[in-house]
């Protein structure tokens, strides 16, 4: 990579970074407020802020995105969305983007950074991995999110995908969730966020076009945990490779 290209890719990360914080404590305290509301409204409110900001956000810093496949939600329904990952992008891009309220499965460690960590905790199902007592307390939360007619966000590959694959293997989670709940899988495929914000190079970035698309639920009736695994991975694999050519 050329000299002025690292150099411009860090100045850019660092307007992203500071620009990223100062509106993030724009929108704190209002965010945080829609936890007066009963959920799912007050979620919902704090979704469309989110979607508002995260906008506002992107185009401060050069970036584009398109969202496609939201007619595939149908009213009145709670899906499990499973979201690739392959960048630090990702979260900001899928749970705002979604329709309607919903709440992410996240790390417990994200909560220890100041200010950002209530905000963390407000949109997420907090998890830490490490602990079974944690990781059985957060799968009931999951259940208690989506029969609050909520969404659940999940990132199946557990962690960011550094491989040249189209995806890592996926967990068992999301799947064994819709099973025992009989709530359909939403596949969701987002293009283009490692390019933008790739993992691995500390404070470095570039501006670009990223996507987010929603595709067509896969029901969970019929299918053991392993089987709907395979499903939705295979749909997303075909999806991801049939159109990242595309969205370069």
């Amino acid at each position: 990579m050329k000299w002025y290209k690292i150099i411009l890719g860090r100045v850019w990360a660092l307007w992203a970074l500071t620009t990223f914080v100062v509106s993030f404590l724009i929108i704190l305290l209002p965010s945080l407020s829609t936890g007066l509301i009963p959920d799912p409204k007050g979620q919902d409110y704090f979704i469309k802020i989110a979607r508002k900001w995260i906008r506002m956000w992107l185009f401060i810093i050069g970036c584009r995105l398109v969202v496609k496949g939201t007619t595939h939600f149908e009213s009145g329904k709670a899906y499990i969305i499973t979201c690739n990952h392959n960048s630090f992008m990702d979260p900001p891009l899928s749970s705002p983007f979604i329709l309607g309220p919903n709440k992410t499965i996240a790390k417990s460690t994200f909560t220890n950074v100041p200010l950002f960590g209530w905000y963390y905790k407000r949109g997420g199902v907090m998890v830490d991995r490490k602990s079974d007592e944690s990781r059985r307390k957060s799968y009931e939360q999951m259940k208690k999110v989506l029969q609050s007619g909520m969404h659940m966000c999940v990132y199946p590959e557990g962690t960011r995908n550094r491989t040249t694959a189209p995806l890592k293997a996926f967990y068992n989670g999301a799947f064994k969730l819709a099973t025992e709940t009989n709530h359909a899988i939403m596949p969701a495929v987002l293009f283009n966020t490692k390019k933008v914000l790739p993992p691995g190079k500390f404070l470095y970035g570039w501006p670009g076009k990223m996507e987010i698309h929603f595709l067509s639920p896969i029901p969970a009736t019929g299918l053991s945990a392993e089987e709907l695994k395979e499903v939705v991975f295979k749909t997303m694999s075909d999806y991801y490779q049939k159109n990242a050519t595309s969205n370069r």
